[in-house]
């Protein structure tokens, strides 16, 4: 099993795998809640694999588990059962600190909602996880500007959340969750709150981003029209994967 806390050590994400690697290995994931006397199967076995490279669209209605499975995938809840590889790297086999390194070397979430810092101004959003993973300052805030850059906001490298539009704001969430170059990147409905104009932009730009990148991608959304700009999509119907 590779060891997470230097899996990336001296390289940021996952930039030496070769294309077609798998990243992401699920079988048998489950998850159940109890309420009162009842227990509520929310995933009942899911198995999906996905490749440096892909970019799976995730489709479901609401209430089907989408968020659920993304947050098992993202190892950020206990209670469930069954295997999750990430990067050839057992999570169920990782303490607290361990499931912290991976999240840290290979992932990048991307919510509906951009819970950018509102206290920092854009540049400073994306330098942040840069330093958390050990670049220096000069290094991150080159990195934070060239991503930024990219996505079309150089003229707001100094503006803080408040001071952007909604889409404005979704794109520095695009570019903190790129900025360390993750294996696999996991979004929830990250174009939920935007008009079909400016979604269809911030999504063009994430899956852009991705691709340049090398990585993989599990976006998960209710928008067939959204879905059918990716590689592969997987429903999620009743805890299963049609």
């Amino acid at each position: 099993m590779n060891d997470p806390s230097g899996a990336a050590r001296g390289r940021p994400g996952f930039a030496g795998t070769d294309v077609g690697a798998q990243v992401l290995a699920i079988i048998g994931l489950t998850r159940s809640f109890t309420q009162g006397e009842a227990t509520i199967e929310v995933l009942r076995g899911i198995d999906l694999s996905i490749a440096r490279g892909e970019i799976v669209g995730l489709l479901g209605p609401s209430g089907s588990g989408k968020s659920t499975l993304l947050q098992a995938v993202g190892l950020l809840e206990g209670g469930f059962a069954g295997s999750i590889r990430i990067a050839d790297t057992e999570a169920a086999q990782l303490d607290s600190h361990g499931r912290t390194m991976v999240r840290r070397d290979y992932l990048g979430f991307v919510y509906q909602f951009h819970h950018l810092l509102p206290d920092f101004n854009a540049t400073e959003n994306v330098v942040l996880p840069l330093l958390i993973h050990g670049a220096t300052k000069a290094e991150a805030a080159a990195r934070a500007r060239d991503l930024l850059t990219s996505l079309g906001l150089g003229h707001r490298l100094t503006h803080r959340p408040s001071q952007l539009s909604g889409g404005e704001q979704q794109r520095v969430a695009v570019a903190r969750a790129l900025a360390n170059r993750p294996a696999l990147v996991l979004a929830d409905e990250p174009t939920g709150n935007l008009d079909e104009k400016t979604a269809d932009i911030v999504l063009a730009e994430l899956l852009r981003l991705v691709r340049e990148q090398g990585g993989a991608a599990l976006i998960a959304t209710h928008n067939e029209r959204l879905a059918a700009k990716m590689d592969r999509v997987v429903r999620l119907h009743e805890g299963r994967l049609a």
